[in-house]
């Protein structure tokens, strides 16, 4: 149960919403470009990544939130950061392998980048 309170007076208790007790799950992956690409090529790799990435946004089943960061400061040591998140694991499983990720994964990600590191954990 769940105690709400409005100007300080506690209400009376209620149930969680279905989704309320629910945990999302984060998925994060950093890249490090390829040595050989100039900084120009570097500064359109990176922004088609982002395109192709967050264009992923509405198109796959539980996938709440993504965004492509491609701005790093100085102290950075590595060129750029996907953040997402998903309904559940089951969803992430799903985007892994979900047509129009494969197609953006495959063309704009992976023959640029030459280091992929990628942390997901529940929220």
């Amino acid at each position: 149960m769940i105690e709400e309170t409005i100007g300080g007076e506690v209400l009376l208790p209620r149930r969680p919403k279905e989704k309320e007790h629910l945990r999302m799950v984060k998925h994060v992956i950093v890249w490090t470009l390829k040595d050989e690409l100039s900084d120009a090529e570097k500064a359109e790799v990176k922004k088609n990544i982002k395109a192709g990435l967050e264009g992923l946004a509405g198109k796959i089943p539980g996938l709440i939130d993504i965004k492509v960061y491609i701005d790093g400061l100085s102290s950075s040591n590595t060129d750029l950061m996907l953040d997402s998140s998903f309904e559940d694991e089951a969803s992430l499983q799903g985007y892994a392998v979900h047509p129009a990720h494969v197609e953006v994964a495959t063309n704009q990600v992976r023959p640029y980048t030459k280091i992929r590191s990628c942390f997901d954990f529940e929220v």
